[in-house]
């Protein structure tokens, strides 16, 4: 690809001023390996080609910032993240004598990992003999992607997505044919939000779990110390923080944090 050293620049504060996109907070390979996709699809050789050719093309806008955007998820992503959680975080969470329990799952893309973090819920809620009581949960999935959320709205999702998912829940908690749609209880459980990260801000105590996994990799290092300090403040005293096997605390998070499975990314707001 041919373009000058600020080429780039220019097309990401184009992008973040046409559509808010925050590029700026965003590791510049990233960008570039993304925006790269879409500028060979469309054959064009520079950036400010394909500058040019978003100012005529709205739909080349909605495929680009799909690909900007993270899809890239499965149901019950990593079990033993969930079976930690299953074993020690969703009992606890249980145990509260709160009228309400609130969950959100930060940058849900097409909706598996709200659905699965619901799961969890209404399985022990059953074991507990407990069932009229999981009203008393509500799983919000946000996104920056609408395209994603209207996937995540339908609660459908085809073979490659279970390649994580226990037998046990598969047979419960979905249909035996496809599409293979979450069961209506635990659709009832789950809403989503279109909501930027980046901007959008979160009432403070909002959530008593929030998971953010295998998103704050894709930031600079200002950023993710930006938003471990809104999850925090977004957390009710006591709540958890659940990230991906590849990601870390930073910064100040460090010492706020209480780590609780070091293994499975599980930290916790002290009380």
């Amino acid at each position: 690809m041919e373009h000058s050293p600020g080429d780039l620049s220019t097309l990401t504060r184009k992008i973040t001023v046409d559509r808010g996109f925050g590029c700026a907070s965003y590791k510049e390979k990233c960008l570039s390996r993304r925006i790269a996709v879409r500028v060979r699809a469309r054959g064009v050789h520079t950036y400010a080609d394909y500058a040019r050719l978003l100012d005529t093309d709205a739909a080349e806008y909605d495929k680009l910032l799909d690909v900007l955007t993270i899809n890239v998820t499965k149901l019950f992503r990593n079990w033993d993240t969930y079976s930690a959680l299953a074993a020690t975080v969703v009992p606890e969470l249980w145990s509260w004598e709160t009228p309400a329990l609130r969950v959100w799952s930060a940058g849900c893309s097409s909706g598996q990992e709200p659905y699965s973090l619901a799961v969890l819920f209404h399985r022990h809620a059953a074991t507990q003999g407990m069932l009229p009581q999981i009203s008393r949960v509500s799983v919000l999935g946000s996104d920056i992607d609408r395209a994603s959320l209207a996937a995540a709205e339908r609660g459908q999702f085809a073979e490659p997505d279970f390649a994580d998912t226990p037998d046990d829940l598969r047979r419960r908690y979905f249909t035996r044919s496809a599409p293979f749609t979450i069961a209506p209880a635990v659709r009832a459980m789950v809403r989503f939000e279109q909501r930027d990260l980046l901007s959008d801000r979160t009432p403070a105590g909002a959530h008593h779990l929030i998971a953010c996994r295998n998103v704050l990799i894709y930031f600079d290092r200002d950023t993710q110390s930006r938003l471990f300090d809104a999850f925090f403040d977004a957390l009710a005293p006591g709540g958890y923080l659940v990230l991906g096997k590849v990601e870390t605390l930073l910064g100040p998070a460090r010492s706020r944090f209480v780590s609780v499975d070091s293994r499975e990314r599980i930290f916790r707001r002290p009380a």
